[in-house]
């Protein structure tokens, strides 16, 4: 499986957990609901079917209070546990306690909603003694008399009742998640499908960038050393430095293209300078030195070139602070700029230039071993010295196509890694 599609489907993976989680909680909260609902419309029923049975009797005064204590014991006997008629200042009128449930008369007053008395039903649920009880208040009268009265009584939830209730629960919030699975699967491939070509067009482009860097790369090599072979040189041993080194891979394509690069300010330098077949004097070494910030200048016109900015205008410091153009020292000096300050060196020692003969490998070690702690970071040069000879054989003893195609590789590892 690809990076890209173990992206999408990590992604769709961490979409589908938290979907399902809020669809999971909309459902269980709407279900628990409705479940409340269809509890309390049932004990509000069978309330108001009590109270309309006995209402002839409830109006008549001398009976009123035998009336409805005889009520209310019927009440608790059919339907509730505990029972009492109130009116509206909240007095009681009459109360009645099922005798099989009296152990629960405490927890029951406790549970006591404390609601308005108002045309509202109110309600309040609650679990003791290993079962579900409803606490409800209801209006009996439906007008406003002096005589309205209201009727509290503690139900005790029938076990199968709530089973099935939420029975259904379950089985909705199991089509629900088995929705947001199945539109997840299918969401997959067709999301896979629309990505090859964005992918593909980023590649594309990708590509595009590379061969540009490779190109104004080239361009500057060749003005400067006939041949573009230097920046191939060059990049294959940071690549190797910066392996040695466990960079990232983001460094990695930053180093690379820094390689590439580094001396594209030289595009600017006129020809009697930058090819003088001789030492630069003072005055020429100055205007040379004015690459470095032709070469930022130059990068400023590209954001993806910009990741080659470190290298460009910082592989000319020393470790010691006698470099140029900002005088940096030590590990004020980026990281890669001091990988690349290293590998540059050693390929201009061992390269032929219009003004000198190609070093031996061993001249040039020499030369980067005695450079350490003055003009290169010890830690890296020492590095580059453990890995230097097999890799200068890699880079001199094989024709310049293959170093190229190796590069490639390298570049198409690291680069196109992400897509």
């Amino acid at each position: 499986m690809s990076r890209i599609n173990r992206i999408v489907l990590y992604r769709l993976l961490a979409a589908w957990v938290v979907i399902s989680l809020l669809i999971g909680v909309a459902v269980s909260w709407l279900g628990v609901r409705k479940i409340d609902r269809e509890l309390v419309t049932l004990a509000t029923a069978e309330m108001k079917k009590f109270a309309m049975a006995n209402s002839a009797l409830s109006q008549q005064p001398a009976a009123v209070r035998s009336v409805l204590d005889l009520s209310a014991s019927q009440a608790i006997r059919e339907h509730f546990i505990v029972g009492e008629f109130q009116d509206r200042d909240r007095r009681k009128l009459a109360t009645a306690i099922n005798p099989l449930h009296a152990a629960m008369t405490p927890e029951v007053e406790r549970q006591a909603a404390g609601s308005p008395l108002d045309r509202e039903t109110h309600f309040r649920k609650f679990s003791a003694d290993g079962q579900s009880w409803l606490r409800v208040r209801v209006r009996l009268d439906e007008a406003e008399a002096a005589g309205t009265r209201y009727f509290e009584g503690a139900f005790l939830i029938d076990p199968e009742l709530l089973g099935r209730l939420r029975n259904d629960l379950v089985a909705t919030l199991l089509v629900a998640l088995i929705a947001v699975t199945l539109t997840t699967l299918c969401l997959y491939p067709i999301i896979l499908a629309l990505n090859r070509d964005v992918v593909r067009r980023s590649r594309d482009l990708l590509a595009g960038n590379i061969e540009l860097m490779e190109v104004i790369g080239s361009a500057v090599a060749k003005r400067d050393s006939a041949t573009s072979m230097h920046n191939y040189r060059v990049a294959t041993y940071a690549v190797r430095l910066g392996e040695a080194l466990d960079l990232g891979r983001d460094q990695m394509c930053d180093l690379i293209a820094g390689a590439f690069l580094h001396d594209v300010g030289k595009i600017g330098i006129s020809d009697s300078i930058l090819l003088k077949p001789a030492e630069l004097d003072p005055q020429e070494s100055e205007v040379m030195k004015t690459h470095v910030s032709l070469g930022v200048d130059i990068l400023k016109k590209s954001n993806w070139l910009l990741k080659a900015r470190d290298v460009v205008e910082y592989h000319h410091e020393r470790y010691d602070g006698s470099g140029y153009c900002k005088g940096l020292s030590g590990d004020d000096i980026p990281l890669l700029a001091r990988i690349f300050a290293v590998v540059d060196v050693f390929d201009a020692l061992t390269s032929v230039r219009p003004y000198k003969q190609a070093h031996s490998f061993a001249e040039a070690i020499s030369v980067i071993e005695r450079g350490a702690g003055t003009y290169f970071d010890p830690r890296l040069a020492k590095a580059f010295c453990a890995i230097a000879e097999p890799l200068y054989r890699e880079t001199r003893d094989v024709p310049d196509a293959e170093v190229e195609l190796r590069l490639q590789e390298i570049i198409g590892k690291y680069f196109f890694a992400a897509t």
